[in-house]
């Protein structure tokens, strides 16, 4: 919380764009971000091509292929590597023979547009709550912080499984899961926004807005919102790969992303029965879950770190005397 509620120092009373190359000369020096980002450029720009992809590998996300299917030996992918060939280049599903890379692009797209739709929500609502309880009268303030602690308090995964599975199954299911998870995990960002707030409008420049004549919002608006950003976009980036593990989850128990619609979580799920005989079908999702996770916790610890370079010094002078000892 502190890192966090410190990230604004280092490029406090810089111009938006001198603060945004600072930051990017920073993540330039460290090989692991550059390398994440690309990751996940390369997975973005492959999950909005998937239609197009799909086209020109002839293949259809929901086209059954039994011919390509063992049914004596129970769906098992006819070939080696899961059925892989030059019309399937990752293989096929076992029991259906839907062709797999296909598949995985659009569950791409699923796990993708989840996780950064319910990370939106969760921003916006924890800033609005924040805010008001950071700028509110002591009794805001105390009513606000209660229902913070209250929705930090609530057992998330199950609550999200509850009520995804008792909405009607006509409910678009990806704008479920983004309303589900964003309005459950909004509690850390407004924790991080209000003490943000409550140490900013104590400096003069906030004072100097108030007693020119500005409302709280208006202030809120023009004076704290850009000295917010920092922090935010620190643990937006935090959120995500949480995110994307909880939507996997979801789908992997069955109350997320229904058949046919394809998801990472879902494909894990089904493929609880086929490790043993198709062990691909197991390790590309499983694969591709953890490369994206991954490289989000990378990028977004290397985001930290490039908005508060005094972080990372703490953490090395911490290092160093540790091993001197």
């Amino acid at each position: 919380m502190t890192a966090l509620t410190d990230a604004t120092a280092p490029v406090a009373g810089l111009p938006a764009t001198g603060a945004a190359r600072q930051v990017w000369r920073r993540l330039r020096t460290r090989p692991a971000a550059l390398v994440s980002a690309a990751v996940l450029l390369l997975l973005v720009l492959l999950a909005l091509a998937a239609p197009l992809l799909a086209a020109l590998a002839g293949q259809d996300p929901h086209a059954y292929h039994d011919d390509l299917v063992d049914s004596a030996r129970g769906g098992v992918p006819y070939g080696s590597f899961g059925g892989a060939s030059a019309d399937h280049w990752l293989g096929v599903e076992p029991g259906t023979g839907r062709d797999l890379f296909v598949r995985l692009l659009y569950g791409a797209r699923i796990s993708l547009l989840v996780a950064l739709g319910a990370t939106v929500v969760q921003v916006l609502v924890g800033l609005l709550v924040g805010l008001a309880a950071g700028l509110g009268n002591r009794w805001v303030d105390a009513t606000l912080g209660r229902i913070t602690d209250v929705f930090l308090a609530l057992p998330f995964l199950v609550l999200a499984i509850a009520l995804t599975a008792v909405v009607p199954r006509d409910f678009p299911r990806p704008l479920l899961l983004i309303l589900v998870i964003g309005l459950l995990g909004w509690a850390g960002t407004s924790r991080i926004v209000r003490a943000q707030t409550l140490t900013l409008k104590s400096l003069d420049f906030v004072a100097a807005s108030r007693l020119a004549g500005s409302g709280r919002w208006r202030t809120a608006r023009r004076e704290l919102l850009p000295s917010l950003a920092a922090p935010v976009i620190t643990y937006a980036a935090i959120l995500v790969p949480t995110n994307i593990v909880v939507e996997a989850s979801l789908s992997f128990l069955g109350v997320g992303v229904t058949p046919p619609t394809p998801s990472w979580g879902q494909m894990l799920s089904t493929a609880q029965t086929w490790f043993r005989a198709d062990p691909a079908y197991v390790l590309l999702p499983a694969g591709l879950l953890f490369t994206t996770v991954l490289a989000f916790t990378v990028l977004g610890d290397a985001v930290r770190t490039a908005l508060d370079p005094r972080e990372a010094g703490r953490l090395g002078v911490g290092t160093r005397k540790e091993t001197s000892r």
